[in-house]
């Protein structure tokens, strides 16, 4: 019986030691992918990053392209869920008197507090994101993880818009996620122009002022039809 029990702690040791083998490669993967790209790193640097041999990397991962797909896959659906709970909960709470403003805080408010509370590695995996979202790999993911609460977004922005088309909201959402990847790259651009004024980590100042700037970018969309015609 003492036996048995020993096995067991030993193969759940084992398992807990293979988990946390990944969470180290995965994380030092992200951070390598965040500041170099999928094509500016090698599965050597990632091991080397780690303290281990690339063969073990092969043991986990059949190439690279597999790593870069699997650092996406983990936070991926934490902050989708997230952002579809946020959205769903203001959409319920709201009914028909949602507003864009509103709608934004939710899927905009949600994601920056993940990232800033989550501290250094979930920083990283901002700047992953951000890094990768203009690629053609990096957008067949975004595709894959995010389009369901992106849709659930602009149904939420068409209930507080109804008399605007579908293409300037789709628009409107360009520029919010245009925004939103800027800011998650923190590249450092804003602390240098506004002489330290701003810092591009200050995702608290970005909460502040983001979904209000936004929101008004939307309506103005209106005032600009109106003068048109």
């Amino acid at each position: 019986m003492a036996e048995r029990s020993t096995a067991k702690r030993a193969r759940r040791t084992k398992a807990e030691q293979r988990a946390e083998s990944l969470e180290q490669i995965l994380d030092a993967a992200e951070y390598l992918f965040a500041k170099k790209g999928l094509y500016g790193v090698t599965l050597r640097d990632v091991a080397e990053r780690v303290g281990i041999h690339t063969t073990l990397l092969h043991y986990y991962f059949r190439d690279k392209t597999h790593l870069f797909e699997e650092v996406f896959a983990r936070r991926a659906p934490v902050t989708s869920g997230r952002r579809m709970k946020a959205l769903e909960e203001y959409e319920k709470a709201m009914g028909d008197k949602v507003t864009v403003e509103g709608a934004l805080h939710a899927f905009l408010d949600t994601d920056l507090d993940l990232y800033y509370e989550g501290g250094e590695l979930w920083m990283n995996s901002a700047t992953f994101c951000a890094r990768v979202s203009n690629t053609p790999e990096g957008a067949r993911l975004m595709d894959e993880h995010f389009d369901p609460v992106v849709l659930k977004l602009v149904s939420v922005l068409k209930k507080a818009l109804p008399d605007y088309s579908d293409e300037d909201i789709f628009w409107g959402y360009h520029f919010v996620t245009g925004a939103l990847m800027n800011t998650l790259a923190r590249t450092g651009r804003i602390d240098r122009l506004s002489s330290g004024l701003c810092h591009s980590d200050d995702f608290p100042a970005v909460k502040k002022r983001m979904a209000r700037f936004m929101a008004a970018g939307f309506l103005a969309l209106k005032e600009e039809k109106k003068k048109t015609k």
